[in-house]
């Protein structure tokens, strides 16, 4: 038996392993960062949420704080009342007692609350799964299938093992979710600091400052929304992607490009503190994720499918665009309604918490949107092209979901409608800019849906935010702001030009970081080794020679004839 030479996937598979490893391993604090002087974390949950949690309906909490600036020029008024909560608090134990049980409940049902969107959330990749498989040639179908669930698999172990400390390794020091009782234990950046942090760094593979119940929570919660950026690539790159470069894709968008870009604006990093640091409303706002997790996946799936190059015969001798029809419409419409579920989970789940009673406002205006996309796709399809096109309209409805996904908890009923809407226009244009003028061949629509239309849900809060909701977001507007008290997100149509600059630029950068980075990394592996597979493969279908097995095996079996078996007729 003689020992074969390592061939070049197995090298540069090596060499991945070894970069990720070193990684991970510099990534690490030293011991100091988790000593004994700092917050303990609390794993077991017992006390997590106590009366430091108690607030009323405005979000007023049970505690006076102590004040210790004596410049402030109300600080003796401010002193007595402490001074008089403190006396009263040491005559009545039974009282702060009870307001300690009544914290913990609170946080408890905002666990519940959290946990149970987030479940949601995962079951979407059912409907990405089915969505995606159906839209694609019927020769392709398994190894479809094998690229969504090996999605989650290796995009989940990349984000456990430094890609949540990356994203919420410093959340608790300009970003706390004090809905799941604050995770204080996560409270430093590895790069940058104070209001100008880059990347959080507590929390590798979920160790230490991590293993809390409260991180936990947060941790579930925000896999599924890491996951989801994983998913939006597969609709984009495939009918032509070989199986190893698709898995290297997976680690880099879980280990580095979405947790790093998701620190900026959720985990308390400079893009969410612009607003108090350059005055620019109230920071960057994306409530649920149409840029930090949509435009992210839309645009890194844009750079990979100019990588790979369009499938073949999708353009004809003189650049005419060929379609390849979806070969399960069912697939499509069920994948579809599963994301609609799922997408109530997305949602209004991202209050973390229950007691957040815009739960409601957003759940609506999400349905609003979804519906507002697809009859827009379905009725601008029917007028250019004399039928309706149900896939779509599907499309559409994504992408008024994608679109009112950073704006749901800020503008009204109507508003959504608006945004919807435009978003189902946006869809359409997107895939016909995509097909015949850039040439990118995006099988699924998804660079429009999820690129496209996630920039655009950006830059709509910064238009149609209403400031109902949203007070003291990113640490703005809890004093008067704008000249009113309690004012919340406000957009260019009710009077903040600021807030409408600062989602322009950040919802760009987003769409600059996503695109250049993945561009730039794997046009590198490329060269390396072509991450496409080969033409005789992709001629007869990625089923057998990328996966091993057919979705459809009973129609490659060979009919035995009457003949074949010896018998003659008669």
């Amino acid at each position: 038996m003689t020992n074969k030479p390592c061939g070049p996937g197995l090298r540069l598979w090596s060499t991945f392993a070894a970069i990720f490893l070193a990684v991970a391993v510099l990534a690490i604090p030293p011991a100091r960062c988790f000593a004994q002087d700092g917050p303990k974390p609390d794993p077991s949950g017992v006390i997590t949420g106590d009366k430091n949690s108690v607030v009323d309906g405005a979000g007023n909490p049970f505690i006076v704080a102590e004040p210790l600036d004596k410049s402030v020029p109300d600080y003796v008024q401010t002193r007595k009342a402490f001074d008089d909560y403190r006396a009263q608090a040491a005559k009545e134990p039974l009282a702060i007692k009870l307001a300690d049980d009544v914290g913990h409940i609170r946080v408890a049902t905002n666990f519940a609350w959290t946990l149970n969107t987030g479940y949601l959330v995962l079951f979407m990749q059912a409907g990405f799964a089915l969505l995606t498989c159906g839209l694609v040639q019927k020769k392709n179908a398994a190894h479809l299938m094998m690229l969504n669930f090996a999605a989650y698999v290796f995009a989940f172990l990349a984000y456990y093992a430094v890609g949540y400390a990356f994203q919420f390794g410093a959340v608790a020091i300009n970003a706390a979710p004090t809905n799941l009782g604050g995770v204080p234990t996560l409270n430093h950046f590895l790069v940058g600091s104070g209001q100008w942090g880059f990347i959080g760094g507590k929390g590798f593979f979920l160790t230490g400052p991590a293993y809390d119940a409260g991180s936990n929570c947060l941790t579930l919660f925000e896999v599924v929304f890491m996951e989801t950026a994983g998913y939006i690539i597969v609709g984009a790159i495939c009918e032509r992607i070989t199986f190893w470069a698709f898995l290297l894709c997976e680690l880099f968008i879980g280990a580095l490009l979405y947790p790093i870009a998701g620190c900026w604006t959720w985990g308390g990093g400079w893009l969410s503190q612009v607003g108090s640091t350059l005055n620019l409303g109230h920071g960057y706002v994306d409530f649920a994720g149409s840029t930090v997790v949509h435009a992210v996946g839309g645009f890194c799936a844009m750079a990979l499918a100019i990588i790979l190059g369009p499938r073949l015969g999708k353009y004809g001798p003189r650049g005419e665009v060929r379609v390849f029809p979806a070969h399960n419409i069912v697939y499509v419409v069920t994948g579809t309604f599963i994301l609609l579920f799922g997408w109530m989970g997305f949602n209004p789940g991202s209050t973390l918490g229950a007691t957040d009673l815009r739960i409601s406002v957003v759940a609506v205006n999400t349905n609003l949107a979804a519906v507002a996309g697809s009859a827009a796709a379905m009725l601008l399809w029917y007028f250019l092209f004399g039928k309706p096109d149900i896939a779509m309209a599907c499309n559409g409805m994504l992408a008024g979901l994608v679109a009112i996904t950073a704006g749901c908890a800020f503008v009204t009923p109507t508003s959504a409608i608006v945004i919807g809407a435009l978003a189902g226009v946006l869809v359409c244009a997107g895939v016909l800019f995509n097909d015949r003028v850039l040439k990118i061949d995006d099988p699924c629509g998804a660079i429009s849906v999820h690129g496209y239309c996630g920039w655009f849900g950006g830059i709509c809060v910064g238009i149609f935010a209403d400031g109902t909701y949203g007070t003291g977001w990113n640490g703005v507007g809890t004093a008067a702001y704008l000249g009113h008290a309690g004012q919340g997100v406000t957009g260019l149509l009710y009077g903040d030009t600021r807030q409408f600059l600062c989602q322009i630029a950040g919802a760009s950068l987003y769409a600059v970081w996503a695109f250049g980075a993945t561009y730039g990394v794997f046009w590198c592996v490329n060269k390396v080794r072509s991450m496409r597979v080969s033409a005789e493969a992709e001629e007869v279908g990625l089923d057998v020679p990328e996966f091993g097995l057919p979705a459809y095996p009973e129609e490659s079996l060979v009919t035995v004839s009457v003949a074949d078996e010896g018998y003659v007729s008669a």
